[in-house]
Order: structure tokens, then sequence, then C-alpha cells
């Protein structure tokens, strides 16, 4: 990819029977084009997670458009999360090892004081295999082998989130049980770190669901306890499904936070 010239995409016009010139619909404005080439090369990990990506002045030689226009480009990846603009030292790939983004994935605030990470404790780490409805979301067979987890998350001692993680072993091969069972960290920076796959989105469902017994016994609260219930899928690139989780929130003391923009 040492050229633009061969690999962007240009706007074809074709004649209509009348003469009169039509633009094609796959035009697309050139900085957007020049973002789908960065895009495709943090796909096949030229620069990692973490790395610092080669200078707008770099890019524009490489692409054969202007600075401005590589400009742009970033801007509309660090809008997304993609990258990470750091002044006076460049742009790197967002990595989930940054505290910032630690909070990307975790809503959840104490309604009195700073936020912080909490602690894990995995109750359940097993290979099983790919329930219907879980394997439909992840565009993957029923049947498929998958890695199922069930963790606590403690703020201050106490348990707050309940979590059911499925992961797809033919995405994710060689994470044995063992190892989850002994990390503590953030999940998404383990996948990073040693899969090299970064989660960039996720969808979510939420609900007001009362404690089962199971639930409330893991949670130490009374049973049919409220508890905020949220699905997620999420995803990495090209769209790509690549966990399912289901969480179980405890909101005495704590709150979905969300920013709409």
């Amino acid at each position: 990819m040492s050229s633009a010239h061969s690999s962007l995409p240009v706007s074809r016009t074709t004649s209509s029977t009348s003469g009169d010139v039509v633009q094609s619909p796959t035009f697309s404005p050139l900085y957007q084009q020049i973002k789908k080439l960065i895009l495709q090369a943090l796909q096949a990990s030229e620069w990692r997670p973490g790395e610092l990506i080669p200078s707008e002045m770099e890019l524009a030689s490489r692409f054969g458009v202007s600075q401005g226009t590589v400009r742009k480009a970033i801007d509309a990846l660090a809008a997304e999360n993609l990258v990470v603009r750091r002044q006076g030292k460049g742009t790197f790939v967002a990595s989930h090892l940054e505290a910032r983004s630690q909070f990307r994935f975790l809503r959840l605030k104490p309604d009195v004081g700073l936020a912080h990470y909490p602690d894990n404790v995995i109750v359940e780490a097993r290979r099983m295999r790919a329930p219907a409805d879980i394997a439909r979301q992840l565009d993957i067979k029923t049947g498929d082998s998958m890695i199922f987890l069930l963790r606590i998350q403690s703020f201050d001692g106490a348990p707050t989130i309940l979590e059911e993680l499925w992961l797809p072993s033919a995405i994710f091969k060689g994470l044995s049980v063992e190892r989850m069972r002994d990390y503590k960290g953030p999940m998404y920076a383990l996948l990073e770190t040693e899969y090299g796959m970064q989660m960039l989105r996720a969808t979510e469902r939420i609900h007001a669901v009362a404690a089962d017994a199971k639930t409330a016994e893991l949670l130490k609260v009374p049973l049919n306890t409220p508890l905020l219930s949220v699905h997620r899928v999420s995803y990495t690139y090209e769209e790509k499904p690549v966990e399912v989780r289901r969480s179980f929130y405890v909101t005495n003391g704590h709150h979905y936070h969300n920013e709409l923009s």
C-alpha cells in the first residue's frame, strides 16, 4: 500500500440515453477513502494497539493526497475511538490498556466519588457448545466450541456486577480455561494483548429485572432485588461480532452512565 493511485476507489461517470453524465453512486469524499485505507492497515495489524502511526505528512506522501485530507481522515478515526491523538507526540492506535479506554465499555459509575475499575473474580470458566441464540448473535454455527465465563466484579469489596461471557474458540485459539481463571484485569485488555483483538463498538439492550435465587446468592442481595440487565454484543473490524455478554448490575450506590451526542 505504497501509493494511493492504485488503491483509492475512483468515482465513475456514465452517460444516460439522453447524453447527460450521471455520477456513479460509489463516490465518497476523498478523506473517507483515506480513512478506509488507514482502517485496512489497522485491521491488518500494520500498527498494533498502543503503537504510533506514521505522521500526517508521511501518510499524505504514501497515499498521494494533501496533509489536510489525511488530518480529516484521522479526525474521523479519532471520533470513533480507533486512534488517539497525543499533543506533541503524534497519533496512536487506541488500546484497551489505557486508563481512558477502560471506562469506554464499563458504563456503571458510582453515585459519589470517582469511577474506578472493579476487582474481578472468575466464578466459572469452561468450554461448551454454542447454544442456538448465542451462535446466531456471533454468526457462528450452533454447537461450535466456545469459552463460557461467569465472573463477579466488586467495588470496594461489594459484589456489584455479575457477568456471563461467551467467546468463540475459533477466534481466540489457544485461550485456555486456566488462563481465564487466573486473569484478574480488564477482559478486553487481555484479548487485545494476547490475540490482537480490538473491541471497537458494542450494541446493548437494557432491561429492569428481579434477581433470581442464583444471581441473588452470587451478588449477596435479597431475592427479587431490582437489577439492571445489560445484554451486549461486541464487534471488531468489519463489523464482526466476537463476544456476547450478559451483565446484572446492582444499582444501590451506582448508576448506568451514558453520553449522547
